[in-house]
């Protein structure tokens, strides 16, 4: 091994320390777990969520757009009138009251290391009454790896690349009429760029924007809750790091399988602020997580510290946006929806109580009733009706 390579190992098991050490708050909740709940039933638990878990199952016509670079990218469309037939009036009355949505498309894009899946409790909710598309980011769930990343003259995802991607479906996926633009963490970010890149096209055709657990810049100012010596030190040489266990993607997926229990608790306590989150919950988000390979979570990272698009914003300043976070979000602090909120005067602030970073799964009706009060104020649905006019009333 030369000395390049080994001075790089050296980082990596310095690097590996500290997280270690950064990690230890969940290690204990795990390790106390484990006096009381032996391995092979923690094993058997999982595997019993995974087989009877009921999230992540909703499936739309599918489809397939290309990128600029020929990635190909997943998306799957719910049109109006999809769904279980006989609860379609009973969600409709609740969410709308008597009056039905004006003709609209709403894009939901989903966040880092996640896919179409996360946004699960909002398409049930909104499934047969609006159309929506749900896709997957490049590299994540059921698209293609990113072409551009690949080969000997790779480079690496930026966020603008993400909103050219968006770019490419809403053109075969809703190539004309209104659209509503949601996306949660990375997928707000890729609402931004989309707005940044395509001022004509956000001009003439969104009518509204929901920001979810997102950020318009400063990533590099996150503590994740941790000391920041500590934090500062790993996010010095983690993209590092994180390229060299790309390399070594096998042996570091049969890693995470052997350390599966930090992992959980590492996910449970990034994702939830909640106590009582449901278990199959927490491991439907696991899931979602652990099935993006190391050197995609590698390919990935460098964009965040370089993310700024506070400038873009008032872009949206004349349409109707909902910023919305929980009051716990470690990852993308309610800080940074609340200055996303402060450059959009006009804006819907939302700080979810007792809400983290995944509050579209621990808070799912908090989150889906803020996002119908949305299309009511975009005109997709009439403005009399509110989110929670009863039937009967106006």
């Amino acid at each position: 091994m030369g000395e390049s390579s080994s001075g790089t190992w050296r980082r990596a098991g310095f690097a590996g320390a500290a997280i270690g050490v950064l990690a230890a708050g969940a290690a204990a909740g795990v390790a106390v777990e484990r006096l009381t709940v032996g391995r092979s039933v923690r094993q058997k638990a999982r595997l019993a969520l995974d087989a009877t878990g009921p999230y992540g199952g909703l499936r739309g016509t599918p489809g397939r757009a290309l990128a600029d670079d020929g990635t190909v990218l997943y998306y799957e469309v719910d049109e109006v009138g999809d769904g279980d037939g006989a609860e379609v009036p009973a969600r409709l009355r609740r969410l709308f009251g008597r009056r039905r949505p004006a003709p609209v498309t709403v894009v939901f894009s989903h966040g880092y290391c996640l896919n179409q899946d996360s946004w699960h409790f909002q398409r049930a909710a909104l499934r047969g009454l609006v159309r929506t598309v749900h896709w997957d980011q490049r590299s994540h769930g059921r698209s293609g790896r990113g072409v551009a990343q690949a080969g000997p003259d790779a480079v690496p995802v930026s966020i603008e690349q993400l909103g050219r991607d968006l770019k490419a479906v809403v053109d075969v996926a809703a190539p004309e009429g209104p659209l509503v633009l949601v996306g949660h963490s990375m997928g707000g970010m890729t609402v931004m760029a989309f707005a940044e890149q395509y001022p004509e096209l956000t001009r003439d055709r969104v009518v509204g924007v929901a920001f979810v657990g997102t950020s318009a810049g400063k990533l590099n100012e996150v503590t994740y809750g941790l000391p920041v010596m500590g934090v500062n030190a790993v996010r010095r040489i983690l993209p590092g790091v994180l390229r060299t266990l790309g390399a070594q993607a096998e042996l570091v997926e049969r890693g995470r399988r052997a350390t599966a229990d930090l992992f959980a608790g590492l996910v449970k306590k990034y994702s939830f602020a909640s106590k009582d989150v449901d278990p199959a919950v927490a491991r439907f988000a696991e899931r979602m997580i652990e099935s993006t390979p190391i050197d995609v979570v590698a390919a990935f990272y460098p964009a965040f510290a370089e993310h700024d698009k506070s400038a873009s914003l008032p872009a949206l300043r004349d349409l109707p946006v909902l910023a919305l976070a929980g009051d716990r979000d470690l990852v993308t602090p309610g800080s940074h929806t609340e200055a996303i909120a402060a450059l959009l005067p006009d804006a819907e602030l939302v700080i979810v109580p007792d809400g983290g970073h995944l509050v579209m799964l621990e808070h799912p009706e908090a989150v889906t009733d803020r996002l119908a009060d949305l299309l009511v104020r975009a005109g997709a649905v009439p403005e009399a009706t509110t989110a929670r006019t009863e039937p009967g009333k106006s």
